[in-house]
């Protein structure tokens, strides 16, 4: 069974990749901003606050309801589908955490 996207899952991505340039802090000068991309769709969801401006970070409560699995009673999303990964978009083009790590390396060198 797949691991839903939640919040529990978000910071233990960024746990493994700190240091590396795969967070949101270490990269956004290079022009990557923080996205979510679904593979059953093939859809890229820049990562947004609830009101629908961008975020700065991955937040789940910005995705639409058609990823959304589950709330809480006040509208926070728990969790969203499995098919979603975390990344980023960079002039139209998604990066896993790991790609944009891997381009941050080698575009700062």
């Amino acid at each position: 069974m797949k691991r839903l996207m939640n919040a529990e899952l978000l910071r233990r991505e960024n746990a493994v990749h700190t240091g590396t340039g795969g967070r949101s802090e270490e990269n956004s000068g290079l022009g990557f901003r923080p996205a979510f991309f679904d593979f059953a769709t093939q859809t890229i969801y820049p990562s947004r606050f609830a009101d629908g401006r961008l975020a700065p970070f991955h937040l789940l409560d910005g995705l639409p309801e058609e990823v959304v699995i589950d709330r809480t009673p006040s509208g926070r999303v728990i969790a969203a589908k499995a098919t979603l990964i975390s990344g980023f978009v960079r002039n139209g083009f998604f990066y896993t955490r790991t790609a944009a790590a891997r381009a941050a390396a080698e575009w700062v060198c």
